[in-house]
């Protein structure tokens, strides 16, 4: 879509503006040819990159609203269980990412506001065998992240495996192999602490299902460099009664006193206790200080306090929204009488509440607009960072091939055993990246057997996709549906033509309420709705996912595959 002169001279002027003062900022930059030759630059850029991708990709939710100010959620996008920790001037956020791989993303940020992926720290899911097959809630729960003496540490667990560590010297990997600090069932999201001697200990809760116990958190002691535990753990808080399902405890030290800072409630209606106390063992005091309020924010807890360098404070945490996953917030917090207040407080209340929006944090610049990624051209020689399988990934799933620019996905045999997609794992899917979004990918299929297919999916307990699949006599275009696959349901399909090309554009629109649309094109530009209404449904812990996939039903000494050329969302 060609873009007007007026159009792109204004959008031209915003990266500017934005790109040339963070140039200056922190660069020092005060020439103000420097300014035009950067702003011209940054159009020519543009200009090339509307060109090239025909106008086709724009950003679905921005939380900088360029005045200043910033909306809520920061990350409307399914990264649960945030924590953060900072180094310097730069913000590093880990998040829960259970069966899927790579796991545990690592966000870089420098105000809070603005996130992009980084990394992860996790290439595999161990043990490898057990992860090979698609474990739906299995994996990482609430993993933590801490600097310290030039080295990132994170803590996960595993519930069905205990307590992992790995760390880096740079956030972005890579990372170190998984070590198990602290084995057993039921082991739930563990945070460490240096306390100013030196001495370590790791905090962590328990989950019933797995553990048979839950509402307790207990306190260990760890060696000073985090690789073992020294004992066998002390109850500190019991949460039975005031507090059920009291877990997530992040531990920080202020002024002299020992902070917990814990979720309670259960994660749709549950709410922040922060417990405080001058011995690291307690008795600890405690105090709500965050729930929903007036709001329409449920459950808002389980994340992390941050300091910035000028000694602002502020929380990061996450709400539920269903199919769209937990989503990220970022909340203001002051302190009072040595207790923290997060959010604001309403009128005739005492207890905080989640902001909608509100003043950015004073890190001293203004940066780009960034949102963790989403769009693919599929160009490199690498799949981008948003892109996840549903287990480990096998030798022969997917090739970047970058002379032709597009990724190959290879038509893997599924095994016999499963009934619908649920426990396929050669599916790559990314987070659902806004309320209201419209994905669109190319594909060449070049089917080698019977049953081989290729298509573009919404994959939760319940899921649909159009697919080009491989009959006896040709290749149709199917519209498949499986409601509460997770129980074993059979596929529902739905043949619409006989294809008239191997070569179409897929698309599916999401719009409130997770409300999808899916539609297909053989030219790019005449799109067929297809009729049939589908409601994405989270999966286990997670949100709906968007993604595409290549199998096939025959085993042989190859396989059909199809080229994705690019992946956009909009």
């Amino acid at each position: 879509m060609p873009y007007t002169l007026l159009s792109l001279l204004s959008t031209c002027r915003q990266i500017g503006r934005r790109e040339n003062k963070t140039l200056l900022q922190s660069n020092g930059v005060r020439s103000v040819a420097a300014v035009a030759a950067f702003i011209i630059a940054a159009g020519s850029l543009f200009f090339s990159i509307a060109v090239n991708s025909c106008g086709a990709q724009t950003v679905p939710w921005v939380p900088d609203t360029e005045n200043g100010r910033y909306r809520n959620p920061v990350i409307f996008a399914d990264y649960s269980d945030p924590d953060v920790c900072r180094k310097g001037d730069e913000y590093f956020l880990v998040s829960s990412s259970f069966n899927r791989v790579p796991g545990i993303p690592v966000l870089e940020s420098r105000d809070l506001v603005n996130w992009r992926i980084i990394g992860h720290a996790l290439t595999r899911l161990t043990p490898e065998d057990y992860y090979s097959s698609v474990r739906p809630g299995g994996g990482v729960w609430a993993p933590s992240i801490r600097y310290r003496s030039g080295k990132f540490f994170v803590y996960y667990p595993d519930p069905d495996f205990g307590i992992y560590v790995v760390t880096a010297k740079d956030p972005a990997g890579p990372w170190s192999e998984p070590l198990l600090v602290k084995g057993g069932k039921g082991l739930e999201d563990p945070c460490p602490f240096w306390d100013d001697d030196g001495r370590a200990y790791l905090i962590h809760a328990f989950a019933g299902s797995r553990a048979g116990i839950k509402s307790v958190l207990v306190l260990n002691r760890m060696s000073e460099d985090g690789t073992k535990l020294l004992d066998a753990g002390s109850i500190v808080y019991d949460g039975h009664g005031i507090d059920p399902t009291v877990e997530g405890p992040k531990l920080y030290k202020r002024h002299g006193y020992y902070y917990i800072f814990a979720p309670a409630g259960g994660v749709s209606n549950g709410w922040q206790v922060v417990l405080r106390s001058k011995n690291i063992y307690g008795p600890y005091e405690r105090k709500m200080v965050l729930h929903q309020g007036k709001t329409a924010v449920n459950g808002p807890h389980q994340g992390a306090w941050i300091v910035t360098p000028k000694g602002e404070s502020w929380f990061v945490h996450f709400q539920d929204r269903g199919s769209y996953g937990r989503v990220d917030y970022l909340e203001p917090m002051t302190w009072a009488g040595g207790w923290p207040t997060i959010g604001t407080v309403a009128q005739g209340d005492s207890i905080g509440q989640p902001v909608l929006s509100f003043r950015k944090p004073d890190v001293g610049f203004s940066y780009p607009d960034e949102v963790p990624q989403t769009s693919d051209e599929f160009n490199g020689t690498a799949l981008g960072l948003q892109w996840q399988w549903q287990a480990n990934p096998g030798a022969t799933w997917a090739f970047p091939d970058p002379a032709s620019g597009c990724l190959r996905l290879y038509a893997v045999k599924i095994s016999d055993e499963p009934s619908n997609f649920w426990r396929i794992p050669n599916i790559l899917t990314q987070k659902f990246p806004a309320e209201s979004f419209q994905c669109t990918t190319r594909l060449t299929f070049t089917p080698l057997s019977r049953g081989d297919k290729a298509g573009l999916i919404i994959l939760g307990t319940s899921y649909a996709y159009l697919a080009l699949s491989e009959k006896s006599d040709g290749t149709y275009l199917a519209f498949v549906s499986c409601q509460n696959a997770d129980s074993g349901n059979r596929e529902d399909e739905k043949i619409i033509e006989r294809a008239m090309s191997r070569t179409v554009y897929f698309r599916v629109s999401v719009a409130p309420g997770a409300a999808c649309e899916f539609s297909y094109s053989f030219d790019g530009m005449n799109f067929t709705v297809i009729p049939d209404d589908f409601v994405a449904q989270p999966g286990k812990w997670v949100g709906a996912s968007v993604g595409i996939f290549c199998t096939g039903k025959e085993k042989a000494d190859d396989s059909g595959y199809a080229d994705f050329d690019w992946f956009r969302v909009r």
